[in-house]
């Protein structure tokens, strides 16, 4: 049974929103197909709780001021660079009717023997994929198991996601979503390790010059400077 999330707004009045988020609140607004958006405001505290359980992905009740539940999905969330305070919401009412599209996490479950064993890398290329279907067939997220990565050469594609039935990946069925990276041998450390070096040794020879540069710079304005001053003193 998929869980159930609720979120209670009030309608926006005409404070600033430095002042709804100096209340603790949180400026919104509901839009959605054939519906006309509402600015609102929804309590900082609740809405975080309910967000990070249910994400992008999952239905929420949203009810404003106690009217009729409306069912929606966090479509845009926009955070503070500085503080990561999330700053305003954009929720997307949906019609229970109509297919929509949205992004799916993906999660990891399960040890691959190829982490465990053979001291492999689990290398990700895609956290989320996404999808079509009717709201009432969302799932929060999709499961996937690592046990089945055995060996290096052993990878999990977009086509071996199971997801049920009524919803339909629309990413290529092709791409690789988890492999394992081998360990590096002793000489590719050392390669490593001497390209690091080499780097690091290219980075102060440029500064070396850089300083010899401007000292002669310097030398060359103050020699400037003193044929100046013997030349006002000549006149």
């Amino acid at each position: 049974m998929v869980e159930e999330y609720e979120i209670s707004a009030e309608k926006r009045g005409d404070d600033k929103a430095k002042k709804i988020r100096k209340n603790k609140k949180i400026p919104a607004v509901i839009y959605g197909s054939n519906f006309e958006s509402i600015a609102i405001t929804v309590d900082e505290l609740e809405f975080n709780k309910v967000f990070e359980q249910a994400g992008e992905s999952s239905l929420i009740n949203l009810s404003i001021e106690g009217a009729k539940k409306e069912k929606v999905l966090v479509q845009d969330v926009q955070k503070d660079p500085v503080t990561l305070n999330v700053i305003h919401i954009d929720f997307y009412k949906v019609n229970m009717k109509e297919k929509i599209k949205t992004a799916i996490p993906i999660v990891e479950v399960g040890e691959s023997p190829a982490i465990v064993d053979l001291e492999g890398t689990l290398v990700t290329n895609k956290d989320e994929v996404e999808v079509e279907c009717l709201p009432a067939d969302l799932i929060p997220e999709i499961e996937v198991d690592l046990s089945v990565l055995k060996n290096f050469d052993d990878t999990i594609h977009v086509s071996d996601l199971k997801v049920p039935a009524g919803i339909e990946i629309l990413d290529d069925p092709d791409e690789v979503i988890f492999l394992i990276q081998p360990p590096r041998s002793d000489e590719e450390l050392a390669e490593l390790e001497e390209e690091v070096k080499e780097d690091v040794e290219s980075v102060e020879v440029e500064g070396e010059k850089k300083e010899e540069g401007e000292e002669n710079e310097a030398i060359e304005e103050g020699e400037a400077e003193s044929e100046n001053k013997s030349e006002v003193r000549e006149e």
